[in-house]
């Protein structure tokens, strides 16, 4: 690395850039989203004093997310729960938005309990005694196509249940709920199944789904969103019989404010008694942002959710609010989701990292060269679409604004054809690297539309391969999902790539998710199929001996450092 590159990384630290977010203001009071990152159809509960969080991954691998704070407004990223997506032969190749839909997290008899709905394949349940695993494999407890967001109820009688949703598109049922009789084990459903809440017969409701069941004071509650993703609203329903028939009210909705959709998420208490509840809040291309509102119980038993200044019953967001109740945390920005200064460790990845398929050990290595990730440029059949490759190592967007820097060095045999980068993915995406081959290497910023044949080239430039240096890329992300990338020159100053409108573009929302951030290496299978793929999506020939080595990683507040004027 350059003395003037290393400067720059020095002066990074003296400026202090800060996490990308905060939603602890410092004041007693938090900001709303707490985690503004996508962590779709979020659920919670409390064991002792912490809480604990699960959220959808859809096909991402090692999926189902987990997440531990001690007053749910400072969280922290623990790990996965599932390792791999099931089946393996089908999720070793990417399979946009499908996968792991609306998890739910309880703790009985000693064990956490993770159950999620695979639209495609059924309900699946894992157990640990601890959050930080091991993790079961995932057990199969409802097979069949359609079945989505599925909750257990253990009752004070021994009984247990299992309520869930239905996906429409795959089963032609929507906006109807069953509920099961289940073991207590977990292990296996008792009957059928019943319609416990036919959505059809509610006016006004659609989309009823993502079921929490509860029991308090003598009442069985369904706390259920519907309305659709964007534009819903949390219902609440109540029975003194878990099999109904069940009353309903509307408990939170958007009403005045711009938080829209409020909805899908988990009721949880502190331990000094306070009430509080976590949804949801689409915002497209940012994905799917977790909120924090107040909860209280009302004299007529219903839920009050948020603020509710006409006392109608149904309550609106708040963006700030005292915090919870609960004993400070000690340092409390090492709960940040995310590293702001990443180095990587031998010990595997971190838990903001995920593949878009099923990995293979092939793919990477954290130990040949330690502190640093290698990406190996495995030959990939789809190698000219990185939607469709699973050897891209993604996280999410960790605010509405930030920037991400990163230094790369490609490593190979002069005249190897293979490329690899800093991408932003979504439908659309875009990548800037390295693309090298019999004429040498080159800089390169492209870009993919959703629909189109192929990627289009936008910016383009030698590089010196007898140079070993880094090459320092840096991605702005601004409001609105406005993105641009730069690469330091020589003196550390960043350089626009691309001119014009090319300079800078609009980041797309992927398939039920938002867009992300992306490290990849891949190359295209010779003719002949002399690099022949596996069915684990690996490669059976020395395509490793290319790599792109990743020397660290910074995810900051976004503080504009991308001279305007073009790298050349």
């Amino acid at each position: 690395m350059s003395p003037a590159v290393r400067a720059g990384l020095a002066v990074s630290h003296e400026e202090g850039d800060g996490p990308p977010w905060r939603a602890d203001l410092g004041d007693g009071t938090y900001r709303n989203p707490v985690l503004c990152t996508d962590l779709s159809d979020p659920d919670v509960i409390r064991v002792g004093d912490d809480f604990h969080l699960v959220a959808s991954t859809f096909a991402a691998a090692p999926g189902l997310t987990l997440a531990t704070s001690r007053d749910l407004v400072d969280w922290r990223l623990t790990g996965h729960a599932l390792a791999a997506q099931e089946p393996a032969d089908v999720f070793a190749r990417p399979q946009r938005g499908k996968g792991v839909w609306a998890p739910s997290l309880r703790f009985h008899a000693g064990r956490y309990h993770v159950f999620y709905g695979d639209p495609d394949f059924g309900v699946r349940v894992l157990t640990a005694t601890r959050p930080a695993g091991p993790w079961s494999a995932p057990h199969l407890i409802k097979a069949g196509r359609g079945l989505i967001d599925p909750c257990p109820l253990w009752d004070a009688d021994g009984s247990a249940y299992l309520v869930h949703g239905w996906a429409a598109s795959r089963s032609g049922i929507s906006n109807r709920l069953t509920l099961h009789r289940m073991s207590a084990d977990a292990t296996e459903l008792l009957d059928e199944g019943r319609t416990l809440i036919d959505g059809d017969e509610i006016p006004g409701c659609h989309t009823l789904e993502g079921p929490k069941l509860y029991r308090r004071d003598g009442w069985y509650y369904v706390f259920a969103p519907a309305g659709g993703v964007a534009t819903g609203w949390q219902s609440v329903f109540r029975s003194r019989s878990i099999g109904g028939p069940y009353e309903h009210r509307i408990v939170l909705a958007q009403r005045d404010t711009e938080v829209n959709g409020p909805h899908q998420g988990a009721w949880v208490d502190t331990p000094s008694g306070e009430d509080w509840f976590l949804h949801f809040q689409d915002r497209g291309v940012y994905g799917r942002v977790v909120h924090l509102q107040p909860m209280r119980w009302g004299a007529d038993g219903w839920p009050v959710i948020g603020v509710d200044p006409d006392e109608n019953g149904c309550g609106k967001p708040v963006l700030v609010h005292p915090r919870p109740a609960v004993s400070p945390v000690a340092d409390s920005g090492a709960l940040t989701p995310d590293p702001v200064d990443e180095r990587f460790s031998p010990d595997g990845l971190g838990p903001q990292w995920s593949w878009q398929a099923n990995p293979v050990r092939s793919w990477w290595s954290l130990t040949e060269e330690p502190g640093v990730l290698r990406l190996f440029a495995r030959p990939d059949r789809d190698a000219e679409d990185l939607r469709a490759v699973g050897q891209v190592l993604t996280r999410r967007w960790p605010a509405v604004e930030f920037a991400v820097t990163v230094d790369v060095r490609p490593v190979g045999p002069p005249g190897r054809a293979w490329r690899g980068g800093l991408a932003v993915l979504g439908d659309d995406y875009a990548w800037l690297g390295v693309s090298t081959g019999p004429a040498g290497s080159r800089l390169v910023l492209r870009r993919r539309i959703d629909g189109a044949d192929a990627e289009t080239e936008l910016a383009a430039r030698d590089l010196d391969s007898a140079d070993p240096a880094p090459i320092r890329l840096r991605l702005e992300v601004s409001a609105g999902g406005r993105c641009r990338f730069g690469v330091a020159d020589a003196d550390g100053v960043f350089r626009l790539v691309g001119t014009g409108p090319d300079a800078t573009f609009a980041a797309t929302a992927g398939r039920w998710v938002g867009a992300k951030v992306g490290l990849f290496a891949v190359s295209e299978p010779t003719a002949g199929g002399a690099q022949a793929i596996t069915a684990a999506g690996g490669a059976d020939d020395a395509g490793g001996s290319a790599y792109l080595a990743v020397d660290g990683i910074r995810l900051t507040a976004l503080r504009s450092r991308i001279a305007d004027t073009a790298e050349g």
